[in-house]
Formats: C-alpha cells, structure tokens, sequence
C-alpha cells in the first residue's frame, strides 16, 4: 500500500485522480497546499504525489510547473479525470432554499452560468471543493451548499440537489504522478522535460526542430518566467516517443546548445 499526497482533501477531483492513476489501495495524505504536497513526497512522507497541471476550460496549473523545476521529483505516470460539479447539500435541504454556495474560485469559475441563471445565489470562495463539503456538512461554512464532485457527497453524507453544474461538458483536468524514483524507462512512452536557451534569434526555433527532424510529436510547450531572470523564460515540453531511443537523440542534440536540460520524467 502506497501514500499519496494530493492537495485539498478526501473527496477532491485530485482524490478520484489518485484512484484512477494508482488504484484503491492508497492511503491518502491530504496536504493544504501544493508545497506541502511536493515537499511530502520529497521527504518520503508520500511515496507518490497527484498533482494537476492544466484543465481542458482554465489552462495550465502554472504554480506546478514552477514547483516541477523546483523540486528534484520525477514525473512517473499521469491520467486525466473528467470534471463533473455536482450542487451539494446537508439532507432535506431543497434547491429554492440555496442562496450562499462554497466551493475553490476555479470550481466557481467554471459554473458561471449555474451562477448566472439563479441570480439570487451567490457564489463563496473556499480553499477546497471537497473541503466545502466537509465544512458544509460540520456547520463550519457560512453557507448553504457547495459545488464539489459526487465522490465528496458520498464520503461526507451530502445529497446531491443538482449534476452536471460546468459550463462545458468536455471539462477534464490532466494530473501527473510525481516519485523520488523515476519509472522504468522500457515501458516509458512520454518524457517531460524542461530547458532553458540563449537569449538569441531563432534558438526556440533550433530546440524545437531537434523534435521535428526526427518526426517526435510535442504535445505540450509551455513557457514560465525565470525568478531573478526578468524576460527570461524556461520551456516546459512534453514529447512522444520512446525515451531510448529517437527522443534520447532528439535530448543529446538539445543539450550541444540548451543553457540547462532537465528531464522531470518519462512515463
């Protein structure tokens, strides 16, 4: 049985990652911030960490890629969960009864038009989803219901008053497993890496056909301001291939003129 430190607490979209990435047979260390998270696993606190990196709606997770580069962790798994808000309260409550509902800023966020078609609802940001529902149900919450996912309703004994609360139904979030330890490198098909280049004409330009003359697939590039450096840039990448073979190439190549190289894992 493994620990897993996931940001927020039981019942969390990170939860249900956690239990499709790793199974049910976890123990679940609930950490307050995404800090504390890294830091657990780097501790051997955690063997495994469940973090999100970006959403299908809101983007990139860009306090994670920076803790990414931050932390000497490997990246040795992901999987993606489908993002469903389900309206939850305490038992017998009924919907016309709901006027404050609690839930994290980006839950809210992504159910404007719940928001907008009931006017005399207002939204109340709190730290976690499932931590609302936690919090709504022990009366520890000013109030009515929360937004959160039906694996919080089922652990906390909420009823769900309405499903399907998003704005767009093909709202997924993607996690990355993080490890002291990298996978084993024969059943590895991605690599995530980060790079920093010169600040010269056409260097992007260079480290990208590094990928495209050897027909490697970059399914990810993201850019993060360097602290410290002001207009400087690190390039997060994440590439398709087998990790010993054409994508090694593709790396050897990359580190002849890269200021710095880091792959974070292959998985």
């Amino acid at each position: 049985m493994v620990t897993v430190a996931i940001q927020g607490e039981a019942g969390s979209f990170s939860h249900a990652a956690a239990l499709e990435a790793i199974g049910t047979d976890l123990v679940l260390l609930p950490c307050a911030s995404f800090e504390d998270l890294f830091r657990a696993v780097e501790t051997g606190e955690a063997g495994r960490g469940v973090v999100p990196i970006e959403n299908s709606l809101a983007g990139s997770v860009h306090e994670n890629y920076d803790l990414l580069g931050a932390h000497e962790l490997s990246v040795v798994g992901e999987t993606q969960v489908r993002v469903r808000h389900c309206l939850i309260a305490r038992p017998g409550t009924r919907l016309p009864d709901v006027r404050r509902v609690a839930s994290h800023p980006v839950a809210l966020a992504q159910c404007r038009r719940f928001f907008a078609a009931h006017a005399e609802i207002a939204p109340v940001p709190a730290y976690d989803t499932a931590g609302s529902v936690r919090d709504l149900m022990a009366g520890r919450v000013g109030a009515d219901a929360a937004i959160a996912s039906s694996l919080a309703a089922e652990l906390y004994g909420g009823a769900v008053l309405q499903e399907h609360l998003e704005d767009h139904a093909e709202n997924y979030t993607r996690f990355l497993v993080v490890a002291r330890e990298p996978a084993p490198a024969e059943r590895a098909r991605k690599t995530s890496l980060v790079v920093t280049l010169p600040n010269v004409p056409g260097s992007l330009y260079r480290a990208l056909g590094a990928f495209a003359a050897r027909g490697l697939d970059l399914t990810k590039l993201e850019s993060r301001p360097i602290a410290g450096r002001p207009w400087e840039y690190a390039f997060y990448l994440d590439v398709l291939g087998d990790p010993r073979g054409s994508v090694a190439a593709a790396l050897a190549e990359l580190r002849g003129f890269a200021r710095e190289l880091r792959v974070l894992g292959s998985y």
